[in-house]
């Protein structure tokens, strides 16, 4: 017997005796016996006879995953990029004879350039030559190539990319050839325990198959991505699979795998995947004409918090569940349609809301123009409030601006905080004043602060607007003292520099 190969148990057929009796039966009962075991043995043998086949139905698929395989891996493409990375070296640095001497800062540094080649896997989603992987996996590169199943390869272009959800869409030139592809399905559709299959590229050794069952759901205690919303499996996931499908029982794709829990870099049997709905909404904003800096995504203007088991007892829920609303913008459109302080988000379309991350992952793969029905609960009372998708208002003016002799702020790239400068940079869109948008490479601006840093005060003056910034960084220069308050991750600290 080969390892891993049961063998089949022998049939054995045991017929019971009977007493015997004499009783003599009318000719029509013996022949209708007699046509009864002919028939019983030709369905048996009818049935050993039977050739295998492609399972046709949920329950023969279980049997196996080869048709599955056929279908969906002729999609699933090797993708590989080449970036030109530039580093630093020193031509003495590491040497014992010149570093007593001189110090490890002797001989300068050289630029030396050299070509970093990666892997990863991405799926075609349209027969044009539309494909989607992950943006980790394209992300810097100068050079991608897309290689499928059967040894053609093409060269790729970045169509789209967006960061917040670590996807990307690539476009390549069939000439008009038509390609394989996957279709996506809804991953509302998956229940924890069901079966699903990993397909990409683990390592670079080629395309592998791994099977697993979805281990959880809406998984969102973790920070891969700016939504934190995904579907966990056992199926194993290693570095290279990175953008390629898992693939549910009906052979659609239900997610992109993006990411693996490890210590070692190898599969421990906990692997994360972006539910098909985010996907969905890149695809739609990539064929819509967006660009890296125009996809948008709806806005809500709300704050609030998970609803705790203290916060569930007091509002008599039985399960904690829900988002207790803390704060609501002024230009919120959720406002408009009647939402206010106190009141808790229980669902959205329909869609149980459990915390914040998943409130959030709802309403990204809501359409900007479409409306949306919220489930609130108001003292004790249930209600039904619908809001129109709008994206976050930019105003008042961003009017990002460049700072040129301000002292030790020379070099930073500075803007209005509004919602919309809020979304970008990942803060509280209730705040106001002015926050560092980005700061220009080897300037004095960056010694001391960082993007998202909001500029509360100067000069012990209060910051409000760009103006006022300008303004006390000319005073502090000619009293040469540099004193600013500035808040990062929601705390405040000084900066003063006699």
């Amino acid at each position: 017997m080969k390892e891993g190969i049961a063998k089949p148990q022998s049939r054995q057929i045991h017929v019971l005796s009977l007493p015997h009796f004499n009783i003599k039966l009318p000719a029509m009962v013996i022949r209708l016996f007699q046509l009864l075991a002919i028939a019983m043995i030709a369905i048996g043998a009818t049935a050993f006879a039977q050739p295998r086949d492609i399972p046709s139905s949920r329950e023969q698929v279980m049997l196996s995953y080869s048709p599955l395989v056929k279908q969906v891996s002729p999609a699933v493409v090797n993708i590989y990029t080449k970036r030109l990375v530039t580093t630093r070296i020193n031509p003495f640095g590491g040497d014992p004879f010149f570093e007593q001497f001189f110090g490890r800062s002797f001989g300068g540094s050289l630029n030396r350039q050299q070509i970093e080649s990666s892997l990863g896997t991405g799926v075609i989603v349209d027969a044009k030559g539309v494909l989607v992987t992950n943006a980790h996996v394209i992300k810097g590169a100068q050079e991608i190539s897309v290689v499928l199943t059967d040894g053609r390869e093409y060269d790729a272009e970045l169509s789209l990319m967006d960061e917040q959800s670590d996807l990307a869409v690539l476009r390549i030139d069939t000439k008009g050839e038509k390609l394989p592809y996957a279709r996506l399905n809804p991953s509302e559709n998956l229940e924890v325990g069901d079966i699903v299959l990993a397909i990409g590229n683990p390592f670079g050794v080629g395309q592998t198959v791994t099977s697993g069952i979805v281990s959880a759901l809406a998984r969102s205690s973790l920070d891969i991505n700016d939504f934190n919303f995904f579907i966990q499996t056992d199926a194993a996931i290693n570095p290279g699979n990175s953008g390629g499908p898992l693939v549910a029982m009906d052979g659609s794709v239900v997610g992109i795998n993006t990411a693996i829990y490890s210590r070692s870099g190898g599969s421990l049997g906990i692997g994360f995947a972006i539910p098909s709905e985010m996907v969905a909404t890149v695809i739609a904003a990539e064929k819509s004409g967006a660009d890296n800096a125009s996809i948008m995504r709806p806005w809500l203007g709300i704050s609030g918090q998970a609803v705790t088991s203290d916060i569930a007892e007091s509002l008599g829920f039985d399960v904690p569940h829900g988002v207790l609303v803390s704060k609501i913008h002024a230009a919120s459109p959720a406002r408009k349609a009647g939402l206010k302080v106190g009141d808790v988000i229980i669902s959205l379309n329909g869609r149980k809301i459990h915390d914040l991350a998943e409130m959030k992952f709802r309403l990204a793969t809501v359409p900007i123009g479409e409306k949306a029905d919220l489930k609130i609960l108001r003292k004790d009372e249930e209600k039904t409030i619908t809001v129109k998708a709008m994206g976050p208002p930019d105003n008042p003016p961003h009017n990002k601006e460049t700072l040129e002799d301000a002292y030790l702020m020379t070099g930073a790239i500075i803007g209005n905080l509004n919602p919309r400068v809020a979304v970008e940079l990942g803060l509280d869109s209730e705040r106001e004043g002015v926050v560092v948008v980005s700061i220009e490479p080897n300037s004095s601006a960056g010694r001391l602060i960082r993007v998202g840093d909001i500029i509360v005060a100067a000069n012990q003056n209060e910051v409000k607007d760009i103006g006022d910034l300008k303004k006390q960084l000319k005073k502090a220069e000619k009293q040469g003292v540099f004193d600013i308050v500035i808040e990062r991750y929601g705390h405040q600290s000084r900066i003063l520099i006699r």
